[in-house]
């Protein structure tokens, strides 16, 4: 087919689609956590219930990993049309596989149908990454910080819209089951966007440069390994708070946390519109330490936090610090290694997938320990009345948030470093390989 068939508006449609799909499922665990906690987990031990719960959100991270990790490596041989629609799959089977969890007895049965189902949903958001991040560094090479953080300003819109439909169907006593069906809509008007669309190659392959020039970029690059290395904290801090917000939020400030939620994507969603005049100030890098900066100041804040008001001064700190991580590390390293193709990029979103998988957990177990902690022992909790539990929980919130906060302040002196050494030599300019190639059949 000849380029002219390329739509790159279309194109850049379907990016913010596929993004926007992954918020949705993003909110859509938020909006369920405390409903999996109390209606399966509690049932099958409560005094590791939280733990339980992190370690079934994790895993979707950990599908989100793998898929990044192998599919990154395969999307220039698979094509990213394959890719999305193995994605929107994904959504659909994991929706499924969650509601059929929900009608069955309690049991090992429906802990492993809801592992299997958040896994599901993971592979697909991974396959998502796998394929948009590239595909829109192949069509904007020459301002990849500025489009990336605009396709990923769709990330924050999905979770609004999902968050806003979870607190209706909360509030309007419909069942919570229902907020698995808020995926399937938007996969499948994915799935035949992409069927009916037209995809490039990737910049890698529009250059020429082969599949052994590729893992030698990042090879003989020790510092894609630092950057690689951040990812797991940037992501920490980004995303496993997010993901934690209505189950610890909730029991600190006496509100449905998935509101706070909605307002930092809201805040996101506007923000990462404005990465590209920012950067054109500070630099990409310089972008990064002042986010990590706030980021660390709003999680220690939130953890403060005793009243809605509070909760959404200290989400609103947290929120800019944390608005531009995701998008900006993929744009560093596109910029500063293009010949890594998507393999580069997928590699970063593995560490991030991976971060979560660790720290969700982890902060479930502080969750569980110092919900024992305040109760006087793991044996006590099932025998306290309504009030102390709540106390015991609130308790229990602060302790798994504030644990999180010093994650991004530990990346202030690399960034800083970096920031520095590219000021002494001029700035860093992006690098650029090639422009957009022929379509992929």
């Amino acid at each position: 087919m000849p380029t002219n068939e390329i739509n790159r508006k279309r194109l850049y449609h379907v990016g913010n689609l596929s993004i926007f799909m992954i918020g949705l499922g993003f909110a859509v665990r938020a909006n369920i956590a405390p409903n999996l906690q109390a209606e399966i987990y509690d049932k099958i031990d409560l005094a590791n219930s939280a733990a339980m719960v992190g370690e079934a959100l994790g895993i979707t991270f950990t599908g989100f990993a793998l898929t990044l990790l192998f599919g990154s490596a395969l999307v220039d041989l698979i094509g990213m049309k394959r890719m999305l629609l193995l994605s929107a799959l994904g959504y659909v089977a994991g929706s499924l596989g969650l509601l059929a969890a929900t009608m069955m007895p309690v049991g090992p049965a429906v802990e492993s149908i809801v592992l299997a189902s958040l896994l599901l949903t993971g592979l697909g958001w991974g396959a998502v990454e796998a394929a948009s991040n590239p595909m829109v560094a192949a069509l904007y090479p020459e301002e990849k910080t500025h489009r990336l953080n605009i396709l990923h300003a769709w990330w924050p819109a999905g979770i609004v819209v999902g968050g806003l439909l979870g607190v209706a169907i909360t509030s309007l006593g419909i069942p919570w089951k229902l907020n698995m069906f808020v995926l399937l809509i938007p996969a499948l008007v994915l799935a035949w966007m992409v069927a009916t669309s037209v995809f490039p190659q990737t910049e890698r392959v529009a250059a020429g440069v082969s599949y052994g020039d590729m893992f030698m970029e990042l090879v003989r690059r020790p510092l894609f390994w630092v950057f690689w290395a951040c990812m797991y904290l940037t992501a920490a801090a980004e995303l496993a708070p997010g993901q934690w917000v209505n189950i610890a939020l909730s029991n600190i400030v006496g509100m449905q946390g998935i509101l706070l939620l909605v307002y930092v994507s809201a805040l996101m969603f506007v923000m990462r519109h404005f990465a590209g005049p920012i950067v054109a100030r500070i630099s990409s890098v310089g972008l990064m330490f002042v986010s990590c900066l706030a980021a660390g100041i709003g999680l220690y804040l939130l953890g403060l936090a005793d009243s809605p008001a509070l909760a959404f001064a200290a989400a609103t700190v947290w929120g800019i610090g944390v608005c531009y991580l995701w998008p900006t590390m993929l744009a560093i390293v596109s910029e500063r290694f293009p010949r890594g193709g998507a393999l580069a990029m997928g590699l970063m979103g593995f560490a991030g997938g991976m971060s979560i998988q660790f720290v969700l957990p982890k902060m479930g177990s502080i969750f569980d320990t110092a919900k024992a902690q305040a109760a006087g022992g793991a044996e006590k909790l099932a025998g306290l009345s309504p009030e102390a539990m709540e106390e015991v929980v609130r308790y229990a919130s602060v302790e798994s948030f504030q644990s999180v906060a010093v994650v991004p302040l530990l990346l202030l002196p690399v960034f800083g470093v970096i920031w520095v050494f590219d000021r002494r030599n001029g700035g860093h300019q992006p690098q650029v390989i090639g422009e957009p190639g022929t379509p992929a059949q």
